[in-house]
């Protein structure tokens, strides 16, 4: 048996990891061309029921630019009906042009009666009451 005088040292090892993350690089858009919406919310006074028509615009004055029926809430699309319950319902347009500063609200439909806001003005929230 082989016994030595000298102390008995102990090393430790200490081992440097490093990480390297790979991080997808994403274009960040400015807010002015993301997809924008304008929201209408509607009044409709006495009348028993009503719809909305895929053919209601919101056209810009000046350039004639429309602004096309997304959805709807708390109204039906034609040909079915929804009763009045004084709620009223809410349409959601596309977005208008950052040029624009009023416009009107049309249902273009084949028959008369057709909902038709005028000269309505922007605002900044693109958020707006309207009574019919």
């Amino acid at each position: 048996m082989f016994v030595s005088n000298k102390p008995i040292v102990k090393m430790s090892v200490t081992r440097e990891i490093t990480e390297t993350k790979t991080i997808a690089k994403t274009d960040v858009k400015p807010m002015e061309i993301e997809e924008r919406q304008t929201i209408v919310h509607c009044s409709c006074g006495d009348d028993y029921a009503y719809r909305i028509w895929p053919s209601t615009f919101l056209i810009e004055h000046g350039t004639d630019k429309r602004a096309k029926l997304i959805t709807a809430f708390n109204i039906s699309f034609a040909p079915q009906w929804t009763l009045n319950d004084g709620k009223g319902f809410t349409l959601i347009f596309g977005g208008l042009s950052k040029a624009c500063t009023s416009f009107d609200l049309k249902e273009i439909i084949p028959e008369s009666g057709g909902f038709e806001v005028l000269n309505i003005q922007r605002n900044k929230m693109d958020v707006y009451s309207v009574n019919f």
